[in-house]
């Protein structure tokens, strides 16, 4: 295999290095450093292992037989913050980590071989690679807490401020969580990747903590090679940038034994305050960006070389030879010897299985058990039952029924008494009780441990789930409004619903998104407070989208929700129509037809509504009307009308936008042959879509017809009626296809 730039310039700088006076190996390497000899040399081990994988994964490359060539070359320095850690601290690295995992590793009792067989899988995709099984290039391990980045540039941030504020949380509750009480959590991030809007909320938020005094033990770590890719980062921006109540500490990132007294320091400072820091190494990128960038075409060579004499590799070499614990010769043996060694097992690697089949790829997405559900809502509901008298009881039921807004209401809090676990948090859900009231009374019930406020930033909120989630908490984020959902999506796309995906189940992370949702506002607030939109969630592989109508399904499927997400791990978003908040009428005015009772914890089994199930209204013969949230209403209303004039309808609740429940819609639509598709969305990527297709997909073979909101926002005021789905427009719709 032919030498690169790299690899030349390092043989040659050995070569060069001139032996020093043997000095014992328990002193330190030089003076002015904590750093031994006899720990420089340990860690000079990952150091040269995570460089000769990057040597490998080219030398796969070339082969066809590896996949993955962004390298560590050049922040082999990180093995010394891994050094300044503890193995049980949770861990959220960026991609250039490979000599903190190494470190990491073996600093958890591993041998040395086994955390660069991880990596060598990882390359060639292999099945048997130990965090993603050949589903992607990740650093991660469950042995290790270390938790897979599964998503774009910096998005794990706020899911490392989830971690660490979960890390203090669950010791204030007193409930057991994934993590020691005195963890630090760590996070890595490039210094192009702190521009990145999920950085700085990350960012932000651990600064805001701060600020409030609230216990939040994370260390950032930024290294900073002053590249993004082919973009220069100013330099001394990230010091100028850095946010001023994050502690500020700042290292050589090339110089081991700078790297190994100021980390130590950094992390000392967060364990002992419980407080988070920003620790910025100054490193160099070495190898280009991957395999295939040419550096020349943005770089010149000069800028090249002056990486090159900075090679974190040499300089480690360097304190050794000076220090007198080896010679330019033996490292160079060393090196060839580990080179020869790790391309044999990476030719190894490269022979191991790879995923055979969809069903292999996917079987880690969203694995989904309905009887262990079941169980635990069981489970909750004598809970539940036995915790009634710390909270003050059974709270008294209400004359006619609960309106939607109610029933979740108690819903949550029969949850949070079930367990002490759970949080209910977002945006003014706590002191103020939500915009719309939904969780009023809950902080003065259950306290701020349980029920709390956060800043105003959906990343945010979501991050905090997240984190919390994967810590062993149970988070029931409220996200305002459907349209504010958007804002972060990518929390949930790629950071929730990837983990189990890339982690083979190793980490969940378990969460139920309440999000206001629809609209039907009577042109109250415009299309920020209107949003039809669900294609980008519908779109998400393994996520639960649940959308009730009525009160008694709402608490259903919410308790289904929270016991998917402790039971399987489930990310579970909960559309919740704002329109059908607090309606109370279905069809006259006073009739009450739009309550329910709430069903106590005894009942919680028999009322259980399994994920992916629907729920049917009517026995006509004539139509099929398939729709749900604001539409069952107008629906219900449209047929009792037709009923009326001798047309038999019935009226199917999907309930369930993802998964459709398809097994009940076919049964439905066999029943009359002719469906009709009531879809308050919009007409293109809306629900209706997936709804024709999945008939089709079944073999039904009789008329099908949609009637949607129209591809537009949703304007002010009346306006608001010309692009929404109407009753009107649903009984137009239904005599058309009955003809």
């Amino acid at each position: 295999m032919a030498r690169d730039t790299v690899e030349t310039h390092f043989a040659e700088a050995v070569t060069a290095l001139t032996a020093g006076t043997p000095r014992d190996p328990l002193l330190p390497v030089r003076e002015g450093t904590t750093l031994t000899g006899a720990r420089c040399r340990e860690l000079f081990e990952f150091q040269l292992g995570s460089r000769l994988l990057d040597v490998t994964a080219r030398r796969l490359r070339e082969q066809g037989e590896g996949f993955y060539t962004i390298g560590s070359a050049g922040h082999e320095g990180n093995a010394a913050v891994a050094a300044a850690l503890r193995p049980t601290d949770p861990a959220l690295l960026h991609y250039r980590s490979g000599a903190f995992y190494l470190a990491r590793s073996a600093m958890a009792g591993r041998l040395p071989e086994e955390g660069l067989r991880d990596v060598l899988l990882g390359l060639t995709a292999a099945a048997e690679e130990p965090i993603a099984g050949g589903r992607h290039k990740v650093f991660g391990h469950p042995e290790l807490a270390v938790i897979p980045q599964t998503s774009t540039i910096a998005s794990h941030l706020p899911r490392a401020v989830g971690v660490a504020f979960a890390i203090e949380r669950a010791r204030t509750l007193g409930v057991p969580g994934a993590w020691p009480q005195d963890a630090v959590a760590v996070c890595s991030l490039g210094d192009a990747s702190v521009n990145h809007a999920s950085a700085l909320s990350g960012l932000n938020t651990a600064a805001y903590a701060a600020y409030q005094r609230l216990g939040l033990p994370l260390l950032f770590v930024c290294e900073d090679n002053g590249l993004g890719i082919s973009v220069r980062t100013p330099a001394g921006w990230v010091e100028a940038a850095h946010h001023p109540l994050l502690p500020y500490f700042t290292a050589d990132g090339c110089d081991l034994a700078d790297v190994h007294d100021v980390a130590a320091a950094a992390a000392e400072h967060v364990r002992t305050r419980r407080s988070p820091a920003l620790l910025h190494l100054r490193t160099v990128r070495l190898m280009g960006h991957a395999g295939s960038d040419v550096e020349m075409s943005y770089r010149t060579k000069r800028e090249i070389d002056a990486d090159l004499g900075r090679d974190p590799l040499v300089a480690t070499a360097r304190l050794l030879v000076e220090a007198g614990l080896t010679t330019p010769d033996e490292i160079l043996a060393h090196y060839e010897t580990m080179r020869e060694h790790l391309l044999k097992m990476a030719l190894e690697s490269s022979r191991r299985p790879r995923l055979a089949s969809a069903a292999e790829v996917v079987e880690p997405l969203a694995p989904r058990s309905p009887e262990r559900v079941a169980a635990a809502v069981s489970a909750a509901s004598a809970a539940a039952s036995s915790r009634e008298k710390t909270f003050g009881g059974r709270l008294p039921e209400r004359e006619g029924g609960l309106t939607l807004s109610q029933a979740i209401n108690r819903t949550l809090a029969d949850a949070l008494a079930a367990d002490p676990g759970m949080l209910v948090f977002g945006e003014d859900v706590a002191r103020k009780g939500g915009v719309y009231g939904v969780t009023r009374g809950l902080q003065r019930r259950f306290g701020a441990g349980q029920v709390f406020d956060t800043l105003l930033d959906e990343q945010t909120v979501l991050g905090l789930a997240l984190g919390a989630g994967v810590s062993g908490l149970l988070p029931v984020p409220e996200i305002q409004y459907l349209a504010y959902l958007h804002n972060a999506l990518d929390q949930i796309r790629g950071e929730a619903a990837t983990l189990s995906f890339f982690s083979r189940g190793a980490f969940r992370n378990p969460m139920v998104v309440r999000v206001a949702s629809y609209a039907y506002q009577k042109g109250f607030g415009g299309h920020f407070h209107n949003d039809n939109s669900v294609a980008a969630l519908r779109d998400i592989p393994g996520l639960v989208v649940a959308s009730p109508a009525r009160p008694d399904d709402a608490a259903a499927m919410l308790r289904a929700c929270l016991a998917a997400a402790r039971a399987d791990g489930g990310v579970c978003v909960f559309l919740e129509p704002i329109a059908l908040y607090n309606t109370r009428d279905l069809f006259d005015d006073g009739d009450n037809g739009w309550l329910s009772p709430y069903a106590p914890p005894s009942r919680w089994a028999e009322t259980h509504v399994p994920i992916g199930r629907a729920r049917s209204y009517g026995e006509g013969r004539d139509l099929t009307i398939v729709t749900f949230g604001n539409g069952v209403r107008m629906s219900l209303r449209a047929a009792v009308r037709l009923t009326a004039e001798g047309y038999g309808c019935r009226v199917v609740d999907l309930r369930w936008l993802s998964p459709l429940p398809v097994d009940d819609l076919m049964r439905a639509a066999e029943l009359t042959g002719n469906v009709l598709i009531a879809d308050e969305t919009r007409r293109t990527g809306g629900v209706s879509e997936g709804v024709v297709a999945e008939l089709l997909d079944a073999g039904f073979t009789g008329r099908i017809a949609r009637v949607t909101s129209s591809d537009s926002f949703v304007p002010l005021g009346d306006a608001s009626r010309h692009v929404l789905l109407s009753e009107d427009d649903i009984e137009a719709a239904a005599r058309k296809l009955l003809g």
